[in-house]
């Protein structure tokens, strides 16, 4: 128990633990280790709550081979199929979010990445949307390069997501259509065009905690602030469809190692969280203060007024956290 309270203390006074430290949190004890990973958070970002919502702006039919994805083509789901959504719907649900409590708008399409005619058109319709909201853009349009990330920079989009997903040493088995690296070059390009950067992972991949704290490190390495945790929620037709669910305390664990990893982010819980019994509510007191609210990609998330009561009743005030 000391050793756990001892090691809190140290990254309260800025230390940055390493692997070997990280490790062995996986066997400390559980409630001290949330409630240590929750000291950290309030006293380094304080009871600050960034909510954000996603549209599928694009969906189906990804040449990539992404194994828990029901959007990729080699594999046979009843996911629905439909090219850029059209200008009217992804302003009409920028509105909707904004007038629902939540400032912070992306829109995700599936694909590698979006070719210049999509990145056109995506741009136009970002530059109406905040030519009429006080909201921010968040996208992911896939492995963009810098001179594409400063294209839709110019448009106003602020962040990029490009999840790592998983390990470097685990990402093969996950994906074979692009790589670790790709991912990687495509983060930096992106932090040299200027945009803050959103990428984090899934949880119940068949990744060990040794993977997971292996790209908890390299996030903080890429110095990224913003730190999506997702639970794999199996889909039927793909290769993941029969892995075993996680349960709420596998994530609290995680999410507080994150926390001790990466004291200073927003540890955002994401794809999953509707299958947690308590919708996340425990992770919330464990490190995580960060969420994707209302309707994910492929499946149904969480109210977005259930989830604003929640994390006012849990003492956090929802808003914006900028990081550059």
């Amino acid at each position: 128990m000391n050793w756990v309270i001892e090691l809190k203390n140290e990254v309260l006074n800025g230390k940055l633990i390493d692997k070997d430290e990280a490790l062995s949190l996986v066997d400390a004890p559980l409630e001290i280790l949330c409630d240590c990973a929750d000291e950290i958070r309030e006293n380094i970002c304080s009871n600050n709550f960034d909510l954000c919502s996603i549209v599928n702006g694009k969906s189906g039919k990804c040449s990539e081979n992404c194994k828990f994805c029901a959007q990729s083509s080699f594999y046979h789901t009843d996911v629905a199929y439909y090219p850029l959504l059209a200008e009217d719907e992804i302003i009409s649900l920028a509105k909707n979010n904004l007038e629902s409590g939540i400032f912070r708008y992306s829109i995700v399409t599936s694909g590698k990445k979006l070719n210049k005619k999509e990145l056109e058109y995506m741009c136009n319709v970002i530059k109406k949307i905040l030519a009429d909201f006080d909201t921010k853009i968040c996208a992911s349009f896939g492995l963009l390069d810098e001179y594409e990330f400063r294209y839709i920079k110019d448009a106003g989009i602020v962040r990029i997501h490009n999840n790592l997903e998983t390990s470097r040493n685990n990402f093969a088995n996950i994906c074979t259509t692009h790589t670790y690296d790709d991912k990687i070059n495509s983060i930096k390009a992106a932090k040299r065009a200027g945009l803050e950067v959103c990428s984090g992972g899934i949880m119940g991949l068949g990744e060990t905690y040794e993977d997971r704290i292996d790209m908890a490190l390299d996030l903080r390495e890429l110095g990224i602030k913003s730190v999506p945790i997702n639970m794999l929620n199996a889909i039927s037709g793909t290769p993941f469809e029969n892995n075993k669910k996680l349960t709420t305390d596998d994530m609290r664990r995680i999410v507080a190692i994150y926390r001790f990893i990466l004291p200073d982010a927003s540890i955002r819980l994401a794809g999953g969280r509707g299958l947690l019994e308590d919708k996340g509510k425990s992770c919330f007191k464990s490190g995580a203060n960060s969420a994707i609210s209302g309707n994910l990609l492929t499946t149904s998330g969480i109210t977005i007024t259930d989830d604003i009561e929640m994390i006012k009743d849990l003492g956090y005030v929802p808003g914006i956290i900028d990081y550059k």
